[in-house]
Formats: C-alpha cells, sequence, structure tokens
C-alpha cells in the first residue's frame, strides 16, 4: 500500500502542540525541525511491512530539505510531493483541492485536517484524519491499515 502523510501539524506540530521525538545535537545545528513522537517507530513498521511511505504537504518546503529531515531521524521516505509537485500534476485539471492522492496512486492519507477528510469523501481517495490530543496515533494508523487489509 502506499500512504502519504501531512507534514505540518500532522508529522510537525507548527500550530499544534504534541510530544516530539529527541532531536540530537546535529539535527539542531542544522535547524531541523522536531517531528511527533512515534514518527520514526511507524515510519519503520510500516516500511517492514513493505508499505510505501511518503509526504504529501501543501508546504513549498524542497523535497530534498523534507527528505533530509527524514533521513536524519534514522530512515527514508520513499517519496515527496510538495505544493509545487502537486499544482503542476493538477494543472489544467477540473480538480481543485488542497490534496489529490489518486493522481499520485496513493491509496491512503493521513492528515490532521477535517477539510482533506472532505476533500476525499468529494473526490474518493481514503483519508485517515490525526487528531492533535491524540497520543495514541501510531495504533489508530496501524489499526486502520489492518482494517483496510481484511
Amino acid at each position: 500500500m502506499k500512504i502519504s502523510f501531512d507534514l505540518d501539524d500532522t508529522i510537525i506540530s507548527g500550530n499544534k502542540s504534541f510530544e516530539t521525538e529527541r532531536q540530537t545535537l546535529f539535527q539542531k545545528l542544522l535547524g531541523m525541525e522536531r517531528i511527533r513522537k512515534g514518527t520514526v517507530e511507524l515510519f519503520k513498521e510500516l516500511k517492514k511491512r513493505g508499505h510505501i511511505v511518503g509526504i504529501y504537504t501543501t508546504s513549498y518546503r524542497s523535497c530534498t530539505k523534507i527528505k533530509l529531515l527524514f533521513l536524519l531521524n534514522g530512515f527514508s521516505i520513499d517519496f515527496v510531493i510538495n505544493q509545487r509537485r502537486h499544482l503542476l500534476k493538477l494543472y489544467g485539471s477540473n480538480i481543485h483541492c488542497s490534496k489529490y492522492p489518486l493522481a499520485f496512486n496513493i491509496d491512503l492519507h493521513v492528515d490532521d485536517s477535517r477539510g482533506v477528510e472532505i476533500e476525499g469523501q468529494r473526490y474518493g481517495f481514503q483519508t485517515l484524519i490525526i487528531e492533535e490530543q491524540y497520543s495514541e496515533w501510531v495504533n489508530l494508523v496501524l489499526n486502520d491499515l489492518n482494517c483496510h487489509n481484511t
């Protein structure tokens, strides 16, 4: 299964406050953003299970910077779709939404936005919404995948 995760307010705290992974001195010196606690564990487990794991964000951060963020946390992601890539892919189409995972053959998109959930219902793509206060979010993702695989 190909799975994408939103960055801001889902994996990176941004405006939300949730526990984050510990940073190394090197990550701090580079000014890398802190990622949500459980991300390393979850992404490694998903890859172990054979899933393709990546990021789909409305951010204009470079793909290189996003990949580096995860490499410095001990694992590589399989793909990055940033706002630039999203706009290029949907240019000229009749699809007007913040994210459209189907254009990138993504089976499940994990996000914090109820707006993205509504877009998923409207355009027919699968979403899983993670609330800020939900500390057991890793289990929520894994349980959702188990439901899709049965």
